[in-house]
């Protein structure tokens, strides 16, 4: 069942630089919402956060009513929150379907003595999570990657087998960050069709960072708008690209990067 994430009042400072300063909103079960803003506004910062990779200075992160602040990674995931990265973290010398087996290892039983002895039920448990990934593999078609290495796809496929193997831990809250980087047109509509896909049941809660604002605009139900780690605006994909705030930030963070 998807999940709600509530934000409420979240600071994160390094040192003496404050990254993120009262960022707060609400994301109802099964609706997706954007992340967006110019590079540098905090966005992959906040995810950090949501997802245990660093812990707030204060502030309240909740998923169904419950405190997460601070909790660790393998501890959110056990709680159905599951995300992906920039830059895809994929254990490139093994195979493509032995990576989205990975996402599945919280449902493998007796720890990592059974996994390694083998024994008949982790062994049982395991056949089902391989007949798992391989089944997504070839929904996404990519079953004919399943035994090609990581490191022998492009940019693109390993987005794409990132995402199924954050799809693999059944999660009812997904981070994705910045998943269009780097895709081509017909990757990215692939990549449209899967999130509608996953959402069209209303059984996942779906936050995503991206700079596609067309990508943005097709799939998601509101946005929330970061400028220089704090909330500039919440409404549509419509009413942010309309906002005279929101142009006048990416226009400046242009600026910014031309002079520099």
């Amino acid at each position: 069942m998807a999940a709600r994430l509530t934000l409420a009042g979240v600071n994160l400072r390094f040192g003496g630089v404050t990254v993120l300063s009262d960022v707060g909103f609400d994301v109802e079960p099964g609706r997706v919402l954007g992340l967006v803003g110019p590079n540098g506004a905090g966005k992959t910062s906040l995810f950090n956060c949501i997802s245990g990779h660093y812990r707030p200075t204060s502030g309240s992160i909740r998923i169904d009513g419950e405190e997460v602040a601070g909790s660790a990674p393998s501890k959110l995931n056990k709680k159905g929150l599951a995300r992906t990265f920039q830059h895809p973290a994929l254990q490139l010398h093994h195979t493509v379907l032995e990576n989205v087996m990975l996402g599945g290892h919280t449902r493998l039983p007796g720890g990592p003595v059974a996994w390694s002895l083998r024994v008949p039920p982790t062994g049982r448990r395991e056949r089902e999570v391989r007949d798992e990934a391989m089944a997504m593999l070839e929904s996404e078609g990519l079953g004919w990657a399943a035994q090609a290495r990581a490191d022998e796809l492009s940019h693109g496929l390993h987005k794409a087998v990132e995402l199924c193997r954050a799809r693999m831990s059944h999660p009812s809250l997904l981070l994705l960050d910045e998943p269009a980087a780097g895709l081509s047109h017909g990757e990215v509509e692939q990549l449209m069709a899967t999130v509608r896909h996953l959402t069209s049941e209303g059984e996942m809660t779906v936050v995503i960072v991206e700079h596609n604002m067309g990508l943005i605009s097709a799939l998601t139900d509101r946005v929330v708008v970061l400028n220089y780690g704090s909330k500039l605006m919440e409404g549509t994909a419509a009413e942010a690209q309309a906002d005279p705030r929101v142009i006048e930030a990416y226009i400046g963070s242009e600026e910014s990067d031309a002079a520099a």
